[in-house]
Order: structure tokens, then C-alpha cells, then sequence
């Protein structure tokens, strides 16, 4: 059976007046779109032609997005001596060795980001079926695990967006919020997708971005030029 959608959600598709959309216009468009009390997220969505069952093709990576994301992010940093100084310095939130291991032991997952040197991974791999579904296992394609942690840092609070297709190739990332000028939606925009781009695998075969919208939380999509969008590189 179809969905039914509210009166309020049928009232913000008729301002939808088109097919597709190119990336600026679609930016200034999702702006018409806000209606709900708090700010909500401009999310990007793609559909991928690649096959992440072939390791090639598992596109997987973190981009720092021009202006930030809107949300105020939480860093946990897994690191001893030096390296915790480092991260604390850089404004890490929680930093440690045994607390931060014991926390998350507890399944009290209090941060957005877990950043660790790679002295750590051993320590954390018996944590991978609490930390894998929720996207929170360090990773080195997302600059996670790293003895630069005072950069990883940085880029985390900077509004790092870290990313992975699903197995069927789709993609969903928060680019900023609805309060954003539709310039700064559009510039987020493009540094993602010109990082996309640079991603394509060779092995993949046919047409690469297939589908692309930009959507609100609570408002529907606005479907992109993907022609358009193979051009940001």
C-alpha cells in the first residue's frame, strides 16, 4: 500500500515545479522547503553505480565540507600519553586509554567521532559489533586512525563528513542545515561530490552518479541534473 503523506508535505511538493534540478538551483530550492520548528539537516543522497561486494569498489572516505555541517560535533579521542596531550590540545571532548575503552564497553556511545592511533586498533577490535552499526569504528580512508590526531581533531570539529555506500550503492550525508544561504548549501555540495568524483573506481562500469537528491529532514526531494553533477571534479 503507498504511503499517505500529511497536508503539510503534499502542500511542500507543489513547490517542487520541476523534474530536475541543477545543484545551485536545487540549493535555493530545499531553502523553500523548510517547515519544521527546528533546523533541519540538508541531506544529499546518491545512488552509485558500483558493486561494493568487489573491495575496489567500496567507496568509503571523509571529506572536511567548506562551512561546516551545523552541528556542533563530539570528539572521542583513543590515545595514550603525547598523542592524548596532542588531542586534548586540539579540542578533543574525551581522551583517554581505559575510560574511553571502558566507555564504550558500556555502550555509553557520548560522541559523534572516534578518532585512535593505530597502537590502539588491537584494543578495539573485540568493540566492532558495537561501534560497526553505528559508524563509529575508526577507520584510515576516513582519517580516523591516525597518529595526526591533532589534525583528525580539527577536521572533525571543521565539519569532516564521513561516508560509505551502502551494499546497494546508496549514499545519504548531512551537508549542512536549513539556516545555511543557499550559497553555503551549494559550495557543500560541490566540495562533496567533486570528492565523490575523484573516487570512481576504474572497474566501474556504465554511468556513476545514477540518481541524486537533496532533501530537508522533514521535506520531500529535489531531484538533480546527474549529467550535471559527473562535471564538479
Amino acid at each position: 500500500m503507498a504511503k499517505k503523506h500529511s497536508k503539510r508535505y503534499q502542500e511542500l511538493l507543489k513547490k517542487i515545479d520541476k523534474d530536475v534540478y541543477n545543484l545551485k538551483e536545487a540549493a535555493e530550492k530545499v531553502k523553500e522547503l523548510k517547515s519544521a520548528k527546528f533546523d533541519e539537516t540538508v541531506e544529499l543522497a546518491l545512488k552509485l553505480g558500483v558493486d561494493p561486494r568487489h573491495a575496489d569498489q567500496m567507496i568509503r572516505g571523509s571529506v572536511v565540507l567548506p562551512h561546516g555541517t551545523g552541528k556542533t560535533v563530539k570528539v572521542a579521542v583513543l590515545a595514550k600519553g603525547a598523542k592524548a596531550d596532542e588531542a586534548k590540545e586540539a579540542g578533543a571532548d574525551i581522551v583517554g586509554e581505559e575510560e574511553v575503552l571502558e566507555m564504550i564497553q558500556n555502550g555509553n556511545l557520548d560522541f559523534d567521532i572516534l578518532i585512535a592511533t593505530p597502537d590502539m586498533m588491537g584494543k578495539l577490535g573485540r568493540f566492532g559489533k558495537i561501534l560497526g552499526p553505528k559508524g563509529l569504528m575508526p577507520n584510515p580512508k576516513t582519517g580516523t586512525v591516525t597518529m595526526d590526531v591533532a589534525q583528525a581533531v580539527k577536521n572533525a570539529k571543521a565539519g569532516q563528513v564521513n561516508f560509505r555506500v551502502d551494499k546497494k550503492g546508496n549514499m545519504h550525508v548531512g551537508i549542512g542545515k536549513a539556516s545555511f544561504d543557499a550559497e553555503k548549501i551549494y559550495e557543500n555540495a560541490v566540495a562533496f561530490i567533486e570528492k565523490i568524483n575523484k573516487m570512481k573506481p576504474a572497474s566501474a562500469k556504465g554511468r556513476y552518479i545514477q540518481n541524486a537528491a537533496l532533501s530537508l529532514t522533514m521535506s520531500p526531494s529535489v531531484k538533480l541534473d546527474v549529467n550535471e553533477l559527473t562535471e564538479y571534479k
